[in-house]
């Protein structure tokens, strides 16, 4: 058999790979291109590889997919910038498919080999490229073009421009919905790229029929464009164009129109500036956040602290904790959930007078709302009050709910404040929490609940992290270690895992002499679940204390429970020996 010429064995290889059956095979193959390319060489990669992508484009979604993305870092491969253009008819074909996310992959890769090209080539081969794609056949080649315009632009003559806003406007016209979307979502891309001159007259008027769309998906889109068109105009203009359009749309028939005006309001205000907010969009959020569609007011409401920052302090009072206290007792759980994720934050906005006298009411009524998300959402967020108001009155006011909570009968109520307990204690500082929290700390040890015992172990050990040893060794240990003695065998089993938790936090010398020596006196425990959990916590032990320690105390504990009668037991036992004497060996 005659041997194949070295330099065509990859491309035979990859031709025969992309005819496989195999989606898996022909994948493989696209995924090698760049392999290919560097063995055929930079020529050949251009007259052969290059053309035969080109036609190859009839096959499954995710190897065109591949393909797609392959050829967007394809330039060095075929001669560097200069030789860029190649690498557009394989991209042009696969900006066609029916496939949206292989045309979107394709576009992409459009827009980077674009960015690097040389302004002639643009003009030369880029261009036209975009004039076919634009004036398609396919709606799919039109969508596709909207994405382009942004590279194409900069570099055209002037009467290429011309002729490409004109384009443009065309499709932000065209017949079928999609292509307008395509050219909603990419105007603010093309308006960044286009003159001031033109921009007032030619994009706002573009911006003004997607507006006007009878589409709901394509005006929701353009709420998008709102803020980005704000940014590139003046302020003048910015009130004169946008304020009304946004007025407009928060009143819109669709309610995910106007769930995007109020997802955007934040954007928007930023681009009118803060006078033209003050005055026309207090309004219009005020009415998004009575909006009779809960998604609408759930968007609002997540944006109600930054709103607030825009406005001064009177009037947000006057207008917006109005609608906050009507939103606090809102049908909907999601919409209080989302209240309660930003309502600490207007406290800093408002000051302290009005926090206790407006704000603290709703808290306390969110505190204690049905739903564990509403109350979780406000614990999380304390400090941003504390701030304000200050410990003393957060804690006359707030703190009863919290340890209502932290008794409630739902036992996810309960694990959700055990884990929040360390977040309260920073912020609370230690003196507080010894004086309200720490009861209740060691309560949650003795739970009904396994989960609850567990994360209080968990709790313990993260409060010794966060006040240190020495506020451990007076506030946690002498409590912890009390409870080994518990008639109850769950919760000795539970004050062995906090034991084990605890000894990296409190150090060796700790471990040793207040820890250890509770551990080894377990291990005669007449139950064999707390025996052998007594050799895990040994093995968990070993790595922290000195050599010394493991030979004359814990070697000689573990060797008697590896002869115990019941088997599990001795498992453990034995290996927690065994991990004793790999560390013997590695540290030897």
């Amino acid at each position: 058999m005659a041997m194949i010429d070295e330099p065509l064995y990859p491309i035979a290889v990859l031709i025969d790979e992309l005819k496989n059956e195999d989606i898996q095979l022909r994948l493989n193959s696209i995924r090698k291109l760049s392999t290919i390319a560097r063995a055929l060489g930079e020529e050949r990669t251009r007259k052969e590889l290059i053309p035969f992508l080109s036609e190859n484009n009839d096959d499954d979604d995710e190897v065109l997919l591949a393909m797609a993305e392959e050829l967007g870092v394809f330039i060095p491969y075929v001669g560097g910038v200069e030789y860029a253009n190649v690498l557009l008819p394989p991209l042009e074909t696969l900006c066609i498919v029916e496939e949206t996310c292989v045309r979107d992959k394709a576009a992409e890769s459009l827009c980077r080999i674009g960015a690097q090209m040389r302004e002639q080539d643009l003009v030369e081969f880029f261009i036209p490229m975009l004039k076919r794609l634009a004036a398609g056949e396919w709606f799919t080649a039109r969508v596709s073009s909207c994405g382009l315009f942004h590279i194409a632009y900069p570099s055209a003559p002037e009467a290429v421009k011309t002729e490409l806003r004109t384009l443009y406007g065309q499709l932000c016209q065209d017949d079928m919905p999609m292509v307008r979307r395509s050219a909603a979502t990419n105007l603010g891309k093309f308006a960044a790229t286009v003159e001031a001159t033109h921009l007032k007259v030619d994009v706002m008027s573009m911006f003004n029929d997607l507006t006007q769309d009878d589409q709901d998906s394509v005006r929701l889109l353009a709420v998008e464009g709102c803020a980005a068109l704000g940014k590139l105009l003046e302020p003048q203009d910015c009130v004169a164009h946008i304020l009304p359009v946004i007025v407009s749309f928060s009143q819109d028939k669709s309610w995910r129109v106007r769930y995007m005006v109020a997802n955007q309001l934040y954007e928007l205000c930023e681009a009118v500036g803060p006078e033209p907010s003050r005055s026309d969009l207090v309004p219009a959020y005020v009415r998004l956040l009575r909006d009779n569609e809960a998604e609408v007011r759930i968007a609002a409401a997540g944006k109600v602290t930054m709103f607030c920052r825009i406005l001064n302090s009177e009037l947000a009072i006057q207008n917006i904790l109005p609608c906050v206290k009507e939103l606090s007792t809102d049908s909907s759980q999601h919409v209080r959930s989302s209240l309660a994720s930003v309502i600490m934050g207007m406290a800093p906005i408002l000051g302290k007078d009005a926090t206790i006298e407006q704000l603290l009411p709703i808290f306390l009524s969110l505190l204690k709302d049905e739903f564990p998300d509403v109350r979780l959402n406000i614990i999380s967020k304390l400090d941003q009050v504390n701030q304000v108001i200050g410990i003393d009155l957060l804690s006359q006011s707030l703190l009863p709910a919290i340890v209502e909570l932290a008794e409630d009968k739902h036992w996810r109520v309960r694990l959700a404040i055990i884990e929040y307990i360390p977040l309260l204690a920073s912020q609370l500082g230690v003196g507080f929490f010894d004086d309200k929290l720490g009861a209740l700390c060691m309560q949650w040890l003795k739970d009904k609940v396994y989960s609850i015992r567990e994360a209080a172990a968990n709790n313990v050990k993260r409060l010794a992290e966060e006040f240190g040893p020495e506020w451990a060794m007076q506030h946690i240990v002498p409590q912890v270690l009390d409870m080994i003695n518990d008639p109850h065998y769950l919760y000795r089993m539970t004050i062995l895992q906090a034991i084990s938790l605890l000894a990296p936090v409190m150090g060796e010398e700790i471990t040793c002499s207040m820890l250890l020596p509770v551990v080894i006196n377990a291990s005669k425990d007449g139950v064999p679940n707390i025996k052998f959990n007594v050799a895990k916590v040994l093995q968990s032990i070993i790595p922290i204390v000195d050599q010394s320690v493991v030979e004359k105390t814990i070697r000689p504990c573990l060797v008697e429970l590896s002869e115990d009668p019941d088997v599990d037991v001795r498992f453990f036992a034995t290996q927690a020996l065994q991990s004793s004497d790999q560390l013997t060996m590695m540290s030897s």
